[in-house]
């Protein structure tokens, strides 16, 4: 006896008295992406948010600090670069991207540099 692949396919796809649905099925993956995405994408999204609103704000002026510790003010700021005076005759140029947060107040940017 030979059957013909399309019609063994459905045949195959159609539950049996013994089988749950394919919908049965496919519920608990559908539940585990749904709590993946919850716990772990959405939180992530925010914080990225936040620091890229944090980036967007600054301005010449601000006191802040880096993500590996140098603390500073900034004197003159670019689209991808911020020059910091560290003290009156120490300025360094700096990646945007680099500065964590206002000096005084709790990081913006998480100390592994994830957004």
């Amino acid at each position: 006896m030979v059957v013909d692949g399309i019609g063994f396919l459905v045949a195959m796809a159609q539950p049996t008295q013994g089988q749950p649905s394919l919908l049965v099925q496919l519920l608990p993956f559908g539940l585990i992406l749904a709590i993946f995405y919850f716990i772990i994408l959405l939180p992530m999204r925010r914080r990225q948010k936040k620091v890229q609103d944090f980036q967007a704000a600054l301005k010449v002026g601000d006191k802040i600090v880096t993500t590996f510790g140098l603390y500073g003010v900034i004197a003159k700021m670019t689209d991808k670069s911020v020059q910091l005076q560290a003290t009156d005759k120490v300025r360094i140029q700096v990646a945007r991207s680099a500065i964590g947060g206002y000096q005084g107040q709790d990081p913006v940017v998480t100390e592994a540099g994830s957004a």
